[in-house]
């Protein structure tokens, strides 16, 4: 595809949601509502929930569901979904990822990897109850 004929548009300012996919709805509720603190806003029985991140939305869906066509013509979402581990990064200070490790392991979840990148910026890795990636990571982490 050739983009220097095409007309200009300015990029995205930020991500404004992000999918992880689950077979285990009521599983992902406990994990991301109930132990890492989300606010849960919505929810359709055996489809799907979403979370509130600050300005932005964790949306947990399930594959099965989302891959069939929406019946709801007002809103022609097409169909989409993913198999296999996914991949989340929440910004949090490094004393507060420090809480959140300590929360995690008395709750029985593993730590799959904790380290300092090279710029000196502190990630935590777990797995959600999917085996989705899920990572805490200080803020300034792309800076």
């Amino acid at each position: 595809m050739r983009t220097d004929r095409l007309p200009p548009a300015p990029p995205p300012a930020a991500v404004l949601e992000t999918a992880l996919y689950v077979d285990d709805l009521d599983a992902a509720a406990v994990f991301y509502g109930d132990l890492i603190g989300l606010e849960p806003f919505q929810t359709v029985e055996g489809r799907h929930m979403f979370f509130r991140i600050g300005a932005a939305v964790l949306l947990v869906f399930r594959p099965d569901a989302t891959e069939r066509p929406t019946r709801n013509a007002r809103l022609p979402v097409p169909p989409h979904g993913a198999r296999g581990p996914g991949h989340v990064c929440f910004a949090m200070p490094r004393a507060q990822i420090r809480s959140m490790r300590a929360r995690l392991l008395a709750a029985g979840i593993a730590v799959d990897a904790e380290f300092d990148w090279p710029n000196g910026v502190h990630s935590l890795y777990v797995r959600d109850p999917a085996g989705n990636s899920v990572e805490f990571a200080e803020p300034h982490l792309w800076d």
